[in-house]
């Protein structure tokens, strides 16, 4: 293990909350695109600078919990890995990235990719109360109160 399990929650915790405020940026972009605040090429440029760090996050950390051992936190984040990097790899030849401009308005790109957004919104939100469950039971379960003074007699 690399880190104890109260710091890997910590930096899980810092993560999700990091992403969780990228998909909130993504969704009033996608919104202020939609009520014709921005244009396309403004929008999709400033969400394409954002899609392989979002990757980058939630990969990184399912990396971490395998190697720490958490086996079922890496299989509960591993479909959402994967679906994030299958969404990356299968951009067709000539776009610009996950979102294009020249398609965003096209066959209700535009409101599948607000769908996407919310359903990662409510993965991570779920995942965010997760590790931070994991992290104060790892905390709590040193006995913090207690402390660790070997000399100490109880009474």
């Amino acid at each position: 293990m690399i880190f104890s399990d109260a710091i890997l929650f910590a930096f899980g915790l810092i993560d999700v909350g990091a992403v969780l405020f990228l998909l909130i940026y993504f969704i009033i972009t996608l919104s202020d695109l939609e009520c014709d605040y921005l244009n396309a090429q403004q929008c999709c440029s400033k969400l394409n600078f954002w899609v392989v760090p979002k990757i980058a996050a939630q990969g990184v950390f399912n990396l971490f919990l395998l190697m720490h051992g958490r086996w079922l936190l890496c299989f509960i984040n591993l479909p959402m890995t994967a679906w994030l990097i299958y969404e990356l790899v299968t951009v067709p030849m000539g776009n610009t990235g996950v979102y294009d401009p020249t398609e965003i308005h096209n066959r209700g790109q535009l409101k599948k990719h607000m769908r996407d957004c919310m359903v990662y919104l409510g993965f991570y939100l779920v995942i965010f109360f997760i590790y931070l469950y994991c992290m104060i039971i790892s905390i709590l379960q040193g006995n913090p109160i207690k402390g660790h003074d070997e000399y100490a007699t109880e009474f």
